[in-house]
């Protein structure tokens, strides 16, 4: 049976191997961050919506110009608050929609 152990070595392992086929040697991703993202997005959406928004916000924190290290994990920090932002907000949208939202 594998453990949480086993999986954090697994997505490192994957990670590393991902790391060096692409060439973004030093590029350490925090797996429960990224991983929470796509869950909740899949969640409030469908399944193919996690795998999008994980995605867009690779994709939008390299297009910032960044040097170093700190640079770049803030620059992937801001993309997934945003992204976490618009979660937070449809998610409050939905649970309006039910009971607690009408008065009754």
């Amino acid at each position: 049976m594998a453990t949480p152990d086993d999986a954090e070595r697994t997505l490192n392992d994957w990670s590393r191997t991902l790391g060096q086929a692409l060439q973004v040697l030093d590029l350490e991703l925090d797996h429960a961050r990224i991983v929470e993202l796509a869950a909740r997005t899949s969640h409030l959406l469908s399944a193919d919506a996690g795998v999008i928004s994980a995605f867009m916000v690779g994709y939008a924190a390299g297009t910032v110009t960044t040097r170093g290290r700190a640079e770049t994990d803030a620059a992937i920090e801001k993309a997934v608050k945003t992204v976490l932002t618009i979660i937070e907000k449809d998610e409050q949208t939905e649970e309006q929609k039910g009971w607690t939202g009408t008065a009754q």
